[in-house]
């Protein structure tokens, strides 16, 4: 969850790492830190609270050498003393690290009978500590194989040696890429913490150790074989400011204005890829969806417009990722694992993929980021070539996957250029929606109506009950309103005690089967008192307000009808004076369990 960024080389390593940071904050904004090196001492700053708020880069002393950590606090609470970088006793050794050691207590209790002392709650302290243990007997970079070798969990951690003035990244399932830029080399989370520099990247993987030597030299090792491995560099195609927010005051209202282009770029696909994850999807036995959060809705979306739509004559699922384990029992080698994740670093969703894997079963997964874990674990890869996402809050991402799985469904049915055609029209009227000032008037006052609200409730049946969790979970990320969603058929199962006089409730509709069962529900909630909110193409008069959409067919109504919520999520924020972009206990991949 935890962002990581080094810098190695000639220019400023100081002012690097702290722009760094502020592309990485959506990966956890609890407290911040930075070690940076001049010519012989090492200097730390570490505060609490985000460092999106931090002004004073240019004031700090310039350097060549630095690490630093933007942090989504696990072991030990939010405070200055717990922000990384973390060091060691003789203050040679500094770290900063994403994910969990599970064994630390253990390497803790050890290293204090060595006489190592502590300082924070920490599980990442044993680290330095550890290093600096074998540091007495080996050099830096066997200091740092024996040390990572002994750490069990998922991490991903960057050390800074003072004496030799280098820096060794290593990962085993937490994300870490490198950087190989003009002037210098990166270590890094993720791409955008280092994308204004350069767009050639390294990709660590599992088990893997990166060492800069120098600002042009590296080596990267296994660090449990101490094989040496030589790697290709890849040039990722985001650009700079793709992950900037230019004319917007945030990136989340940024990237719900892309949703228009980003539909049209998820269907840029490689045909050879695509012909072969069709025909896994006609040859299997069985096909299952899994997926996390807002993935995990177009996991259930997938479903509906799987089975809606194919007739495959076999069974379609969706599983969320967590609860994978309790299922894999139960499926043969012939089902297909289709896995959606915007990140690609999803643990959750990595363990599912890996234990449907040693079981012999077919992976395709949907990602965004170009080398991630999921795409390393995968069969097959379809991107859904979103571009960067930096807003805690799924938006565009969610979009391009529905997109996708749209375009493989009439490409399952032969109808591929049907899908374009139809996918590219619709591109356009959301763009329509999206640059109509008028509905972001009526967004925005429905925005300042509901904002005082304590309770929201959200309806649909059929392809929109998954849009309506969807719904759900943005009005509760965003603004911290308790939001709920249901089928519409079971309201009348217990559900609808909730609802009193003046109760929002909000209802998806669509042209289809369910148009007549969806509006008889909502005369249900009103009966009760309930201040019905309707979005579809169709305006009815029992409604009190009413989002009135392009009409389309059934198939792409899900695309539509989110967009209002998205919007409506991001103007209660406004409205309540609250940041979008980093709602409270969040952070954008979840990397730990």
């Amino acid at each position: 969850m935890c962002g990581i960024i080094a810098y190695k080389g000639k220019e400023n390593a100081t002012t690097i790492v702290i722009n760094g940071l502020k592309h990485l904050e959506y990966r956890g904004y609890d407290s911040w830190g930075i070690a940076w090196l001049g010519s012989e001492k090492v200097s730390l700053l570490k505060k609490v609270g985000k460092i999106g708020e931090f002004k004073e880069e240019t004031k700090l002393p310039s350097s060549f050498i630095a690490i630093g950590h933007t942090r989504w606090a696990t072991h030990g609470m939010v405070a200055e003393i717990n922000a990384h970088p973390h060091f060691s006793c003789d203050k040679n050794i500094y770290v900063v690290h994403n994910g969990i050691i599970e064994n630390y207590e253990k390497l803790r209790r050890e290293l204090i009978k060595k006489g190592h002392r502590f300082i924070s709650e920490t599980d990442t302290e044993v680290i330095p500590h550890l290093i600096e243990e074998y540091r007495k007997t080996n050099n830096f970079s066997k200091a740092c194989e024996k040390a990572f070798s002994r750490l069990d969990g998922l991490f991903a951690a960057v050390v800074l040696d003072k004496k030799t003035q280098e820096i060794i990244g290593a990962r085993n399932g937490s994300p870490l890429v490198m950087g190989i830029g003009k002037t210098g080399l990166f270590l890094a989370s993720d791409i955008p913490a280092f994308l204004d520099k350069t767009n050639k990247v390294v990709l660590i993987d599992d088990k893997e150790m990166a060492h800069l030597i120098s600002e042009k030299n590296y080596q990267i090792k296994d660090f449990v074989s101490k094989k040496v491995i030589k790697k290709k560099i890849t040039t990722i195609n985001w650009s700079a400011n793709q992950a900037e927010k230019g004319k917007y005051p945030h990136y989340m209202i940024k990237e719900i204005m892309e949703i228009p282009e980003v539909i049209k770029k998820s269907l840029w696909q490689n045909k050879k890829q695509l012909n072969r994850v069709v025909n896994l999807i006609k040859q299997s036995s069985k096909i299952v969806f899994v997926g996390c959060g807002t993935a995990g809705h177009a996991c259930l979306e997938s479903k509906y417009l799987f089975s809606s739509f194919l007739n495959l004559k076999k069974p379609i699922d969706f599983l969320p990722a967590p609860e994978f384990k309790n299922f894999l029992p139960s499926l043969d080698k012939k089902t297909l694992i289709i896995a959606i994740s915007q990140s690609g670093e999803t643990i959750d969703v990595i363990e599912a993929v890996k234990n449907a894997k040693a079981q012999g079963l077919k992976i395709v997964s949907l990602v965004n980021v170009i080398g991630s874990s999921l795409t390393r674990a995968s069969d097959l890869i379809l991107m859904i070539n979103a571009g960067p996402e930096k807003c805690v809050l799924a938006t565009k991402s969610y979009l391009a996957q529905l997109s996708l799985i749209i375009f493989l469904v009439f490409r399952t049915l032969s109808r591929g250029k049907e899908g374009i055609k139809k996918l590219e029209a619709i591109s356009r009227k959301s763009s329509e929606i999206l640059n109509n000032q008028t509905f972001h008037r009526l967004i925005k006052k429905l925005a300042h109506n509901l904002a005082k609200e304590e309770h929201i409730y959200i309806i649909g049946r059929g392809v929109h009950y998954p849009t309506s969790l969807e719904s759900a979970l943005k009005i509760k990320e965003s603004c911290y309103i308790h939001a709920e969603a249901f089928a519409g058929g079971e309201l009348k199962h217990g559900v609808i005690a909730l609802v009193e006089k003046g109760t929002p409730c909000i209802i998806h509709l669509a042209k289809n089967n369910e148009e007549t069962n969806t509006i008889i529900n909502a005369m249900e909630l009103k009966s009760r008192g309930g201040y019905l909110i309707g979005i579809g193409s169709f305006k009815s008069k029992d409604f009190d307000c009413f989002i009135t959409l392009p009409e389309t067919e059934e198939i792409f109504s899900p695309l539509l009808n989110i967009i209002p919520v998205h919007l409506l999520a991001y103007y209660l924020a406004i409205e309540k004076k609250l940041d979008p972009d980093k709602p409270r206990n969040l952070a954008k991949s979840v990397t730990v369990k």
